[in-house]
């Protein structure tokens, strides 16, 4: 039998822990989309949780493979992540605000709502002002 040293075991343990939670953290990011009722309420299950999971899965792999060269090809995947994840989110909750897919009553704060309606009232002023 192959003895490990000990921080060999505690790394072992850690990334076991680590990709557990991620995956639980994926998973819930999974019945959230099906479960939220709006677009908006399915935002936070698709960004919050799943950013967090997919860090805590990657951070595992490497404490797993426990080379230099596999947190250099790992690092650029949680940091693109952490980039591209609230840009498309902002993007899908400002498309479904506009397309009424989201519950009215379930918003604390509207304040897209009065740019809205001065985006909408400049646009019919500059529409009036072609046609003269």
């Amino acid at each position: 039998m192959v003895e490990l040293e000990p921080w060999d075991t505690i790394l072992d343990i850690s990334s076991a822990v680590l990709l557990v939670v991620g995956a639980a953290l994926s998973l819930a990011a999974a019945v959230g989309l099906i479960r939220f009722p709006d677009a908006l309420a399915r935002l936070h299950a698709a960004t919050k949780p799943q950013i967090l999971g997919l860090i805590l899965i990657v951070i595992a792999l490497a404490l797993s493979v426990r080379s230099w060269v596999a947190l250099l090809l790992l690092l650029p995947v949680i940091v693109f992540q952490m980039l591209t994840s609230p840009i498309s989110a902002h993007m899908v909750g400002r498309s479904g605000y506009r397309t009424g897919a989201y519950d009215p009553d379930g918003l604390v704060a509207d304040e897209l709502a009065p740019d809205i309606e001065e985006a909408s009232r400049s646009r019919i002023v500059s529409s009036d002002d072609d046609e003269d």
